[in-house]
């Protein structure tokens, strides 16, 4: 371990198993609340419905999949191959896998930090599918008028982040940057929507998010941004699903992924189309839709193992922070089509 964390047991030991600990009430009030459709029969294969068709149940939170939602183009898609599918809406990642690992869902979206957790839980799921790296799509926010200007200033002070999640992986790599431990920043775990209002309230000195939250609070809040990802993590959207989904559903999931991958260059190709079609999808405002979007990169593609090789530096981070009982191997998380 080195020696700028070599005092972090205590203060950041929970943070990693408890992330998917406190997805479970999560997943369970928001696969009962937001679920559109038929979700088909319980387990964790999600293959056949009621009605002996096979079903795919989709987990997501604001993003592409939204989008691919919204379309209704997917249902067209798998209506082919007997396929119904069903949508339920996350606030992030880990309760989507925590979903996942209780058989509410076959197939989500998740940022690069919540598999690493969710491999370590024993959570049975796969990566599918990725997107290209995109670190410009995270970032530290500041409140307007605030005197800082780098993440060493924040030494002594409360930094909002949902635990488990993509920032929290944003977060280890900019203490190292600064050169901080552990122990001399307050770390505050809130979803988004919890974080903001602390952010507002000035609970805490700062705030690690993803867009479109931070787009949004840039423009609504007149938020400053300190740093972003460059340089430091990839950033990169995963799609999983489940070990048994994928045994015997992998036509429907490669319809998927190509499905993202069409409405993905779309939204490259028609950013100004595309960002009047988000804003009336996740109810925020145009203009910070447009900011979102200005600075996100496109492509959507099946997993390969030199992505996996970076979530495996990952899950090694966490490790070295005693944030995972043990080692893990990402490799083990391969598709059975990747050979």
């Amino acid at each position: 371990m080195s020696a700028h964390f070599s005092g972090a047991r205590r203060r950041l030991l929970t943070t990693g198993a408890a992330a998917l600990a406190a997805a479970v009430a999560a997943s369970t009030a928001f696969a009962q609340s937001g679920t559109s459709g038929t979700s088909g029969t319980s387990g964790t294969s999600g293959a056949t419905g009621a009605t002996g068709g096979r079903v795919l149940r989709i987990g997501h939170q604001k993003g592409l999949l939204t989008l691919l939602k919204g379309r209704g183009t997917l249902e067209k898609q798998l209506a082919t191959l007997g396929v119904h599918v069903s949508w339920t809406e996350f606030p992030s990642g880990p309760p989507q896998l925590e979903a996942l690992n209780v058989g509410s869902i076959d197939f989500g979206d998740v940022g690069e930090a919540p598999p690493v957790f969710a491999l370590a839980a024993g959570a049975p799921f796969v990566y599918y599918g990725q997107s290209v790296q995109r670190p410009k799509s995270e970032g530290l926010l500041v409140p307007k008028g605030s005197p800082i200007t780098s993440f060493a200033q924040l030494k002594g002070k409360r930094v909002a982040f949902t635990k488990g999640s993509n920032t929290h992986y944003l977060y280890v790599r900019l203490l190292q940057q600064a050169g901080l431990k552990p122990q001399d920043i307050t770390p505050v775990f809130l979803q988004p929507a919890d974080a903001r209002a602390a952010f507002e309230r000035g609970s805490v000195d700062a705030w690690l998010v993803w867009d479109p939250f931070l787009a949004v609070a840039q423009k609504s809040l007149g938020a400053r941004l300190v740093a972003d990802g460059s340089g430091l993590v990839g950033n990169r959207l995963y799609f999983f699903t489940s070990r048994t989904y994928v045994q015997h559903n992998e036509d429907v999931l490669r319809v998927v992924i190509e499905e993202l991958n069409a409405v993905d260059r779309w939204v490259e190709a028609n950013r100004a189309a595309a960002a009047s079609e988000y804003a009336q999808l996740w109810g925020v405002p145009r203009d910070a839709v447009e900011l979102a979007l200005s600075r996100q990169r496109f492509g959507i593609e099946r997993i390969t193992r030199a992505t996996l090789a970076e979530q495996q530096q990952i899950a090694d981070a966490f490790l070295e922070l005693n944030l995972l009982p043990k080692r893990i191997d990402v490799a083990q998380a391969a598709p059975p089509s990747l050979g």
